[in-house]
């Protein structure tokens, strides 16, 4: 692993401990030529996965895309990092449990939506506007009397 500070290849681990719930590892590095110490984590590498879009079309699923999502939603919101990685790991994990090779961006959004209304409903209303694709203020209020009623 290469020094992010001086670029250095040789880096060493210093100390290595499980992460969002024994899904990934986080190990404590230190630059053997400037000794900056930093962080890493490695997570495992599923098997491609896929997901297939509303219009039918075929795309490799993407942690990264995911993530970005819902961070938007929770941008601004009292939400940490570490919870949204928590979510994402959770709905990965959902999402693939019986190791499909692909799944729904339906099905995706609905794990996210039930996850994000545990996590925050402002950002859950923020996700759903776009994944339930609201058109007007009367779509917003509808599921906001939904939430309400819950």
């Amino acid at each position: 692993m290469k020094c992010p500070f001086c670029g250095t290849p040789d880096t060493k681990v210093v100390n290595s401990r499980p992460a969002n719930n024994g899904d990934s590892v986080r190990r404590r590095r230190e630059c053997e030529v400037c000794q900056a110490r930093f962080t890493t984590f490695e997570i495992l590498e599923k098997p491609t996965q896929g997901v297939i879009k509303r219009d039918g079309s075929r795309v490799p699923y993407s942690r990264e895309r995911l993530l970005q999502g819902i961070e938007k939603a929770c941008r601004k919101r009292p939400v940490t990092g570490q919870q949204i990685d928590t979510l994402v790991s959770l709905v990965e994990k959902e999402a693939f449990r019986n190791a499909n090779q692909e799944v729904t961006t339906e099905f995706l959004g609905k794990l996210v939506l039930k996850r994000l209304k545990e996590v925050d409903q402002v950002a859950y209303l923020r996700f759903a506007s776009v994944y339930k694709q609201f058109r007007d203020l009367e779509d917003f209020n509808s599921e906001i009397s939904q939430l309400l009623k819950e």
